[in-house]
């Protein structure tokens, strides 16, 4: 079973105290895709400018991501910069251009309205709610969210969470969204908005997942060097939803799972700058980064 994800992609110029990357690649629903093409088909809707490289959308391609959905339009393709000097955990950021990203009206191929597993990245809650009132039956509905949507657009966000059953969400943005101090009282509150789940990522602590009922929790895996966190929540999304769609089962297993996979992923991304490591893969260092996590957690 396949997956549609909408939403960024661009080009980011990061420093950190590893080093500095210029116009390289990035984007919400890239990382996203590259991440769950190792597990199954992606279907990708965003928009880029007319200097987006050829090469980037080469990869996706690679990757067998399916790109009829993503528009290349007139104009400079978005572009974020930041550095994460001090705290690995969190960019400052120092510039955005929203660019032809500004106009971004998504529109789905009709192959894509058919999408049993749908991933809507972190842009405006008006156009996630948009883009999944296309699609027609659709068994699992993820969405990301942030502080900046939460702080602006709550009421636009509050109707699009009645219309999904998966919150990925940080621990911050998850108490600034219920009004909560304490995380699980946060996610009682947040059950009370539409979701069923909530996916939690911590950072360097792990990443958790919690129903009403259930509540399972993941460390992080210790390593030697983190180059670059860039991405890394929608890395651990992509794996999450990508491992969720090719079991095609939402038991309580497969999402515990998911959340090992979705951190597999994340823990191969932040190790190089941009996608570097994170398109060079294969199911061997995956399995064996999940067998890690196995040994790490058992007692």
């Amino acid at each position: 079973m396949g997956i549609l994800v909408v939403g960024s992609m661009g080009l980011d110029t990061v420093e950190t105290p590893h080093g500095k990357v210029t116009d390289a690649l990035g984007g919400a629903a890239t990382y996203f895709s590259v991440s769950a093409s190792y597990f199954t088909k992606v279907n990708l809707v965003a928009v880029v400018g007319n200097d987006f490289p050829k090469q980037h959308i080469d990869l996706l391609k690679k990757h067998k991501i399916d790109v009829d959905g993503l528009q290349q339009v007139e104009g400079k393709t978005f572009r974020w910069s930041g550095h994460y000097m001090k705290d690995l955990n969190e960019a400052q950021t120092l510039n955005t251009e929203l660019n032809v990203f500004a106009g971004f009206d998504p529109q789905l191929p009709e192959k894509y309205t058919k999408a049993e597993y749908v991933f809507l990245a972190n842009i405006d809650p008006v156009l996630q709610l948009k883009a999944l009132k296309q699609v027609k039956k659709p068994k699992l509905i993820a969405l990301d969210t942030m502080n900046f949507w939460i702080q602006g657009k709550l009421k636009e966000l509050k109707a699009t969470l009645r219309h999904i059953d998966i919150l990925v969400i940080n621990e911050t943005e998850a108490k600034m969204l219920a009004c909560e101090k304490n995380l699980m009282k946060a996610a009682q509150k947040i059950f009370g908005l539409g979701p069923k789940g909530l996916v939690i990522k911590r950072g360097e602590y792990g990443a958790m997942h919690v129903t009403k009922n259930s509540e399972f929790a993941l460390p992080a895996l210790p390593l030697e060097k983190v180059c670059d966190p860039t991405g890394a929540g929608d890395t651990f999304a992509g794996g999450f939803m990508g491992f969720i769609a090719k079991s095609n089962k939402v038991d309580d297993q497969t999402l515990k799972k998911a959340v090992v996979y979705g951190s597999v992923m994340a823990s191969y991304n932040v190790e190089d700058f941009s996608l570097n490591k994170l398109k060079a893969l294969n199911s061997g260092m995956i399995n064996d980064r999940f067998n890690k996590f196995k040994k790490l957690t058992a007692f």
